[in-house]
């Protein structure tokens, strides 16, 4: 946005109320932000464990949970019109909050840039085996596309931005035609009868799709600070992710039945739709992972207080490092990768919504920055997440989720903290 923007000019001040939009205009980001490759990742990792009824089943059942989730988050954003990293000073502390919050978005956003150039790279090698003959190892093409994504994220470049008004669009509509052309095929009842080739329980298919947004779900504040009120933050979360997320999700759901993986490159390749349909896919994960990697640049430059100047510097570390994972082949631990979020990033919305639902009674004037570290938060999120990776029954987030509240609450009661 310019510089002279609303998000320039309020970084982390609170929105005027003149100046807040209409719940339909953040709506419209939301779906924008669901509309991408790790969206039809989701669905094809849900049928590798479950059929493909109960695959997208688990994942209507887990953006339920994302609203739930967003709800209290979104509104409390609409309340006091701040970020998320503002926000959560009440729970974890003015230093506590800038390293945790920070940390979630770096761990989040690096990760992702690490799948989406190691999917760019896979795209890439098949592309070039296919058009030329040469045979390119998929390292070395994740390797050249990380570079290239993380130049064009530390450079600039005008481009990218109009690039993604041709990318968003040429991937919903290739989306849509694959699906198409999976029940063309093989017809419904075919695909119904699918057999997942690695059986997991629901439960964990749910956790996998709460795991997935886990990162957004938390720092929804970021966007519905700009509501009017409770309710279009709300309305602006359940029309711009529900749809667009379940729809993402069950169209990738489709697809990967047809070709036996969530490899979305495979998938595609599977369904006769190379060529342009790659071409489009490393499109889709640059415009993405430009974002990615500046994102996870800011969240390293505040977490150690970086000054303005070397934020590049912080951009090319973050770059550096989703390289890394994506050379390792980060694609083929993408399950393990979801429920790592999955498990530590739902409690530290628990500890939000504990502070100001529960123990503020949702009253932006009860809200304040405590200074310092609040170790209560802290020592919350660790116990929700404790919970979340260690306890096998249940649904891991709404197990960190609860913990992280209870923790809080009783350890906020007992230390009689003013």
């Amino acid at each position: 946005m310019k510089e002279d923007g609303i998000i320039e000019k309020h970084a982390i001040d609170a929105i005027p109320l003149e100046e807040r939009q209409p719940w339909y205009s953040i709506a419209m980001i939301w779906i924008g932000v669901m509309i991408c490759i790790p969206a039809l990742m989701i669905g094809g990792a849900l049928v590798s464990g479950l059929p493909l009824k109960e695959g997208i089943l688990a994942g209507v059942a887990g953006y339920t949970i994302i609203i739930l989730i967003m709800t209290f988050t979104g509104m409390q954003g609409a309340d006091l019109g701040r970020p998320a990293a503002v926000i959560s000073r009440s729970a974890f502390g003015v230093a506590g909050s800038r390293v945790i919050i920070s940390l979630i978005l770096a761990v989040g956003t690096i990760g992702w840039f690490g799948v989406q150039a190691n999917v760019a790279g896979l795209a890439f090698s098949s592309i070039m085996k296919t058009w030329v003959g040469a045979d390119i190892p998929v390292w070395i093409s994740s390797l050249v596309w990380g570079l290239i994504m993380l130049t064009t994220a530390v450079i600039g470049y005008k481009a990218l931005e109009y690039l993604n008004y041709i990318a968003v669009p040429a991937l919903l509509i290739l989306s849509l035609y694959g699906t198409y052309v999976s029940i063309q095929k093989f017809g419904l009842e075919t695909l119904v009868s699918h057999s997942p080739p690695s059986p997991f329980p629901f439960i964990q298919g749910v956790a996998l799709t709460v795991g997935s947004f886990a990162v957004g779900a938390t720092i929804a504040a970021d966007y519905s600070r700009y509501a009017k009120n409770r309710r279009d933050a709300v309305l602006s979360s359940v029309v711009g992710v529900w749809p667009a997320g379940v729809g993402m999700l069950a169209m990738g759901a489709i697809m990967s039945v047809v070709a036996g993986t969530y490899d979305i490159t495979e998938v595609l390749s599977t369904l006769g739709l190379s060529g342009i349909a790659l071409v489009i896919l490393i499109l889709a994960t640059w415009t993405t992972n430009t974002i990615n990697a500046y994102s996870g640049g800011l969240a390293l430059a505040n977490m150690f207080n970086l000054p303005g100047e070397k934020r590049a510097l912080a951009t090319v570390i973050a770059g550096v490092i989703g390289t890394v994972l994506a050379v390792g082949g980060i694609l083929d631990h993408f399950i393990d990768w979801l429920s790592l979020l999955t498990s530590t990033i739902p409690p530290l919305a628990g500890v939000l919504i504990a502070d100001y639902w529960i123990l503020r009674s949702g009253k932006p004037e009860k809200w304040e920055e405590y200074p310092g570290v609040n170790w209560i938060g802290v020592v919350a999120w660790i116990a929700g997440s404790a919970v979340g990776l260690l306890l096998k029954m249940g649904i891991a987030p709404i197990n960190g989720i609860v913990t992280a509240m209870v923790v809080y609450l009783v350890l906020w009661k007992l230390i009689k903290r003013e």
